[in-house]
């Protein structure tokens, strides 16, 4: 759907990006990851041609990005941009039409939004008398208010409560089953779990990961399992050797607990098992995968010591 190569920014001689690549398809969400100053919102800002970038290209569904394609996207911006004294449904027409909408498309999206949101008695509000929480919802609507091919969105979750997370996070997952594309910049690493395919991280303006999310997961693996057991703890402890370290441990009752252990000196889960498998009754065993939040930590920390050129 959108192809970026070899992105290049600069800014009186600092890097904000160095030639940045990456594809999006037709119906995936992809998550776009960094800390803050990493370079996010000025590659979000070249999609949109709001700023331009000093080398590489960005093609829309194979062709060279023109102004035209902007009526194909939908973009949410970290800094929201509402005319505080326009009423909601004169700044949600507002948008649709500068979108290339008829009046009549307009209104009835318009009404479809109100509704789904169930906030139809919003309409007459000015945006100033809005909640920060309620203005996002409106800031969403002009977004995804003429269905674009495409959605582009800036920390899209920031300023709602966790019900209205869930409620923007459903409307994702049905934006993509009907094939839309949806890039999201999120500091929230919960989300990025659960409803991105694939991630990439950028810091001070270099791309330093790619993948798909559960893929990059299973390859920070560290070699912990979570073995939870009902018996002794102490006999489970004292049936374990030099192979494996004991990082934490649950305690769900007298006797119903669950350990997390690595593994050491190429010991194997069924080594484990075997162990303690006379001592105590194993109810689970399930290998720890890191969030992607523990990724992106370990990935930037790791960063810092490589200089770039």
């Amino acid at each position: 759907m959108i192809t970026v190569e070899n992105i290049s920014k600069y800014y009186q001689r600092q890097t904000i990006l160095h030639d940045v690549s990456f594809s999006l398809n037709e119906g995936e969400i992809l998550g776009l990851l960094g800390p803050n100053g990493a370079g996010k919102t000025t590659l979000m800002r070249i999609i949109n041609q709001i700023v331009v970038a000093d080398k590489g290209h960005i093609t829309f569904e194979g062709n060279l990005m023109q102004e035209k394609h902007l009526l194909e996207i939908g973009y949410l911006p970290e800094e929201r941009g509402l005319y505080q004294s326009m009423s909601v449904e004169h700044q949600i027409s507002y948008i649709g039409r500068l979108r290339g909408m008829s009046k009549t498309d307009t209104k009835s999206q318009l009404n479809y939004w109100l509704e789904k949101f169930g906030i139809q008695a919003w309409r007459k509000l000015r945006i100033e008398e809005l909640s920060k929480g309620m203005a996002q919802k409106v800031q969403f609507i002009c977004a995804v208010l003429h269905e674009p091919k495409v959605l582009i969105l800036d920390e899209p979750f920031s300023g709602f409560d966790p019900i209205n997370i869930e409620l923007i996070r459903q409307e994702l997952l049905e934006f993509k089953k009907k094939g839309h594309a949806i890039i999201i910049s999120t500091h929230n690493m919960n989300s990025v779990e659960e409803i991105c395919d694939r991630a990439i991280l950028i810091n001070e303006g270099h791309k330093l990961l790619e993948g798909n999310v559960h893929e990059i997961r299973e390859n920070h693996k560290e070699g912990i399992y979570k073995i939870s057991f009902t018996g002794n703890m102490i006999a489970f402890a004292n049936a374990l050797w030099a192979g494996y370290e004991i990082i934490d441990k649950e305690i769900h009752g007298d006797d119903d607990f669950s350990v997390y252990l690595k593994m050491r000196q190429g010991n194997e889960i069924n080594d484990l098992l075997n162990a303690v498998i006379n001592e105590v009754k194993i109810t689970g065993v399930e290998t720890v995968m890191p969030s992607m939040e523990k990724v992106f930590v370990k990935t930037i920390n790791a960063e810092k010591e490589i200089p770039h050129e």
